[in-house]
């Protein structure tokens, strides 16, 4: 049963809101830190971590798989050179949510979401 495991709407149709967490996912990958809304953070956190669990997998499969997901080829291939030696020992919690101030035009809850 998949009580209470809703995916969260964003206040968005199901295509800008793949656009919005690819493109999330993608910075997030790229610069290692990115600041957001709290429930935006909250929900690239489960794709970021999808795909750095491809990386540590390092099949031809899983570098498509993410290659279809993320923006940026030159990025797909230095995650899945760096991440074995990064995350190798982890199993999983590849991502912090750190809360900071509320937005000062529409009071938003803000988070910066990082990798660990």
């Amino acid at each position: 049963m998949r009580h209470c495991r809703r995916v969260p709407k964003l206040g968005k149709p199901a295509d800008q809101r793949k656009a919005l967490l690819r493109s999330l996912t993608t910075e997030l990958l790229r610069h290692g830190s990115i600041t957001t809304t709290k429930a935006r953070a909250k929900a690239v956190r489960a794709e970021a971590e999808r795909i750095i669990t491809l990386a540590k997998e390092g099949s031809l499969a899983a570098r498509r798989q993410a290659l279809g997901y993320l923006y940026d080829k030159q990025l797909v291939h230095a995650l899945f050179e760096q991440v074995g030696t990064r995350y190798g020992d982890r199993n999983g919690g590849y991502t912090r949510i750190l809360r900071t101030i509320k937005r000062r035009g529409d009071n938003a809850e803000m988070a910066i979401i990082e990798l660990t």
